[in-house]
């Protein structure tokens, strides 16, 4: 049998580390509150630039398509591959 003093350290030990952990937690919270509406920020900044360079792929991809076209059988090697710019 478990001698009752050593098993409550134990149990106290414990409930300290817990404590501890529960702390920081919080802590970590109220930091992430403080970002996230500044992570909100970008993330609108950045899906509108997105927007932008999706709407310029686009026509990049129709103007590549319309040089393909006009090219027609003269034996392109790269007709039809997209004239975008790649990013790295």
């Amino acid at each position: 049998m478990k001698d009752i003093h050593e098993v409550l350290r134990q149990k106290q030990s414990k409930y300290a580390q817990l404590g501890k952990q529960i702390e920081l937690l919080q802590q970590a919270a109220e930091k992430l509150r403080e970002v996230a509406p500044l992570l909100a920020e970008n993330d609108d900044e950045d899906n509108s630039v997105l927007v932008e360079v999706d709407e310029g792929s686009a026509h990049s991809d129709a103007a590549a398509k319309a040089g393909a076209a006009a090219a027609g059988s003269s034996g392109a090697s790269k007709a039809g591959r997209s004239t975008a710019p790649r990013w790295p």
